[in-house]
């Protein structure tokens, strides 16, 4: 398992200031969020710099690049339902997701994330399941021999595991993998336990992150998410963690996330 974080928690940061602070907090991976080329909404986003800049400089600070997230997602609807196959850009988000495996494949990052992401109307959830996983299925094939999986996340109308589970049993691909998000599925009413029990041996990590009255707070902290939700063993566990750490405690309690990739190895080629 491979503890590490999202520049999510971090957009202001440069990469030299990423690396410095992983090294120092003691993580061995990061997510690294990214709105693709010409995107201007974080200072870290690795579209905007010279891939092998980035590899360089969070190699050196011991840092993997364990994902890169991006906010991609399959739902579109056809529009007109019938003509729409002729007239509307079904293909949009596949193109999105082979622009984000090439810069994958430039970082040397074994995992894109993706999103389902959710029913429009009062569509039929199979008409939906069909779109989004028709589409997953062109997205993993082109991942085919890269060496980069795809990581589809819960969340919209796939909250939980065993509704993310719909999605992997009808792409049926070993190129992708499931990141769990442990709040989005309490929310929904699936516990930690279950959820990661479902996903089994499809699952490549899962994502904890606290906040308290709609604002990021420290993992674990009373009346936080994490204490309110029975998930406060999983942010003590990452506090006492952060205790090991020298010179200050900060990592994911500052940052209020943590993400353990539970296997995050290169795809075969």
């Amino acid at each position: 398992m491979k503890p590490a974080f999202s520049t999510v928690a971090c957009p202001e940061w440069t990469f030299a200031k990423l690396a410095e602070h992983a090294e120092r907090w003691g993580f061995l991976g990061c997510e690294l969020r990214t709105f693709g080329y010409g995107a201007t909404q974080f200072a870290c986003d690795p579209a905007l710099t010279a891939p092998a800049k980035v590899r360089s400089l969070l190699g050196r600070a011991g840092v993997e690049i364990a994902s890169l997230g991006t906010s991609i997602r399959y739902d579109e609807p056809i529009s007109p339902p019938v003509i729409g196959h002729l007239t509307s850009d079904t293909e949009r988000s596949v193109r999105e997701t082979k622009g984000a495996l090439d810069l994958a494949v430039q970082l040397e990052c074994p995992l894109v994330r993706v999103f389902g992401f959710e029913l429009h109307g009062s569509e039929r959830r199979k008409s939906a399941l069909d779109r989004i996983a028709g589409r997953l299925v062109k997205a993993a094939d082109y991942a085919r021999n890269s060496g980069v999986s795809l990581m589809i996340e819960n969340g919209g109308s796939f909250p939980t595991a065993t509704s993310l589970a719909e999605v992997l049993d009808a792409v049926n691909s070993p190129l992708l993998t499931a990141a769990y998000s442990v709040p989005v599925a309490a929310l929904a009413g699936e516990s930690a336990a279950a959820g990661i029990n479902v996903l089994g041996e499809r699952l490549a990590c899962v994502k904890l992150r606290d906040f308290k009255s709609g604002r990021p707070c420290a993992l674990g902290a009373y009346g936080g998410f994490c204490s309110t939700h029975g998930l406060p063993r999983l942010g003590r566990a990452v506090a006492a963690d952060e205790e090991k750490c020298p010179a200050e405690k900060t990592g994911a309690s500052t940052l209020g996330c943590a993400i353990a990739f539970v296997r995050a190895r290169r795809a075969s080629r």
